[in-house]
């Protein structure tokens, strides 16, 4: 018994200064994990749809007695829908440039009573709106806030009518002009984005020839006056370049 009790003794002096010594060593903490953060460079495609509302002024411009005499406006609003592609590249510390191509349909269809003239009204039909733009952004993480600017075409249907033989002229045009607008988009996936969009274009001022509908009627021209505004929320499929989550 005195021999065992003198082994355990041995043994509880070897093993107090090894656990003295334990707790003196510092124990080294595992590094953190890389935050993974969202890159918006690489390409994608997508589809959209939203609102466009249409403005226009008409001015009368065919020679006689009311020559350069406003006949009135209107405006309009109606669905859009549509698609676009493009490209962005991101650079740090998070600013993004990018550029891209839309092209939507709609019918915004509208008209107005003649301002000068009795029994005459005159109509619009937007058929379809496209713009070529570039953008520059900021992100946070997978939010993008951003504001793009280019050349825009919108393509019109004109025509006038008369309470007593109806539809007496008719014309079409593709209006060329510029956009403006701003917009957020969010990374929902790694592959897939979705987006809301405001839109401004002007179109300008375009001399249209109205051609007769009816035998014996003389050309008529009038200068138009033309904007537009769109509200769209989309998608985009995004791949290629750094479109996959980064480690910072």
């Amino acid at each position: 018994m005195r021999k065992f009790a003198l082994a355990m003794a041995a043994l509880l002096a070897l093993a107090h200064p090894a656990r003295a010594a334990d707790l003196r060593l510092p124990v080294k903490a595992l590094p953190p994990a890389a935050a993974a953060a969202w890159n918006f460079t690489g390409c994608y495609v997508g589809g959209h749809a939203g609102g466009l509302w249409n403005k226009e002024q008409w001015v009368n411009q065919t020679p006689g007695i009311l020559f350069g005499q406003p006949l009135g406006g209107h405006d309009v609003g109606n669905w859009l829908a549509g698609a676009q592609a493009g490209c962005d590249y991101q650079f740090a510390p998070g600013f993004v440039l990018g550029f891209a191509g839309d092209y939507a349909l709609s019918d915004a269809v509208g008209s107005h009573a003649s301002a000068r003239e009795f029994g005459v009204d005159y109509h619009s039909d937007a058929k379809s709106i496209a713009s070529a733009t570039g953008r520059i952004g900021f992100t946070f993480d997978r939010v993008l806030g951003y504001v793009r600017a280019g050349g825009a075409w919108q393509h019109d249907y004109y025509s006038a009518s008369n309470i007593i033989i109806g539809m007496a002229y008719a014309a079409r045009d593709t209006r060329a002009g510029w956009t403006v607008g701003i917009g957020g988009e969010y990374a929902v996936t790694n592959f897939l984005s979705a987006f809301i969009e405001w839109d401004y274009y002007d179109f300008g001022t375009n001399r249209i020839a109205l051609t007769p509908q009816i035998a014996g009627l003389p050309p008529a021209f009038a200068d138009i006056r033309e904007s537009s505004s769109t509200l769209c929320v989309g998608f985009n499929l995004r791949f290629g370049g750094d479109a996959l989550p980064a480690a910072r």
